[in-house]
């Protein structure tokens, strides 16, 4: 039995005949236990047991790039690429089960439903009674476990969706599940070094785009504005990502390859006339304004052939990042490249001339 993601539910199969849908909003109560599939977002303490199902355990570590001064995250060029919207993780030992089923009786089995209530968790992992399982997007049950899986090497394996609202992050609804120590689970949105890389994705600071521009305040009507940044202003970014207990980690480098000129206005010429910029070998863009260089075009720049009138043109310099990444067992390949985008304030005044 296929079930719409708004109204899927995980729940005992003791407490089944009790669930009640209504607006995507499910409950069930015996004896003062209850499984609920929140409206809104996860949430719990940070102790490694009651954590929120919106929160990866991925250790997301910079190795090395430009440190200091502003900063931002990336956007895809690719305007169809999104990070994965679930996969699953190791999140609690037996003895951390036990704890949580047997003192708070409270905390997420899947992304989106929270189990309250001693009963729920103890019939299910302590005393092996079967529960309702979301799997592949069907209903079914899944076998119990004896007094937690206690002294088996291993870990329960939950969902993760970093945004719930997401549809897709249904998903991985699978109720929480054991695996043993050293193995990847052979489920679908299991965690691969990939999953890793595209996650690190989003977590790549890169520096922001200070440029350099002669004439630095006011430009002139037809007069080209230089546009540079200094040699090493630009360097390739690492990161390293590493999820605990499974020997998975990837690293993602962004590496800079292009800077492209928007004037603001469509009464402007840019240099080249694409608009962009290459990146030299030392980091460098473009090249510095010097005394004699004056009514020659620059290699990167722009010309506005209209002065303002009271507003600013807004000069917008983005830089595009080229993203490939590196993993576990010689996995590694590329993702979509990446902008991270500044504004400017141009002034333009026309050439006062005056006739005798």
């Amino acid at each position: 039995m296929r079930i719409p993601a708004s109204s899927r539910l995980l729940i005992t199969g003791a407490t089944a005949a009790a669930v009640l849908w209504s607006g995507g909003t499910a409950h069930a109560d015996l004896n003062g236990d209850r499984a609920t599939t929140p409206a809104t977002g996860a949430s719990g303490d940070a102790q490694g047991q009651d954590v929120s199902a919106a929160v990866s355990r991925i250790k997301v570590t910079r190795i090395s790039g430009p440190t200091g001064g502003k900063s931002g995250s990336l956007s895809s060029t690719d305007v169809n690429w999104t990070p994965p919207p679930c996969w699953y993780e190791p999140v609690l030992t037996s003895a951390q089960l036990k704890a949580l089923a047997e003192t708070k009786g409270l905390g997420y089995v899947s992304p989106h439903t929270s189990w309250g209530g001693e009963k729920l968790w103890t019939d299910h992992y302590r005393d092996g009674k079967d529960a309702y399982n979301f799997k592949d997007g069907s209903l079914d049950t899944v076998k119990g476990y004896e007094d937690y899986n206690t002294g088996k090497d291993g870990y329960f394996w939950r969902g993760v969706a970093p945004d719930l609202a997401d549809p897709a992050s249904w998903d991985c609804e699978r109720v929480m599940f054991w695996q043993n120590a050293g193995d990847i689970p052979a489920v679908p949105n299991a965690p691969t070094a990939k999953t890793l890389a595209e996650y690190a994705y989003d977590k790549v600071q890169v520096p922001g785009t200070e440029i350099e521009l002669k004439p630095a305040v006011r430009s002139t009507v037809n007069a080209p504005t230089w546009v540079w940044l200094d040699k090493g202003t630009f360097q390739a970014v690492k990161v390293r990502a590493e999820l605990p207990n499974t020997n998975l980690w990837a690293e993602t480098t962004a590496e800079p390859v292009a800077l492209h000129l928007e004037p603001g206005t469509e009464d402007a010429d840019t240099f080249p006339a694409s608009g962009d910029c290459g990146i030299d070998d030392d980091g460098s863009i473009g090249t510095p304004y010097r005394t004699g260089d004056a009514g020659t075009n620059p290699p990167c720049g722009i010309s506005y052939r209209r002065a303002t009138a009271g507003t600013p043109y807004e000069l917008t310099a983005s830089v595009t990042w080229q993203i490939t990444w590196e993993g576990t067992a010689g996995a590694g390949g590329t993702l979509p490249n990446g902008t991270f985008e500044t504004t400017r304030p141009m002034t333009v005044q026309e050439i006062q001339s005056v006739n005798r």
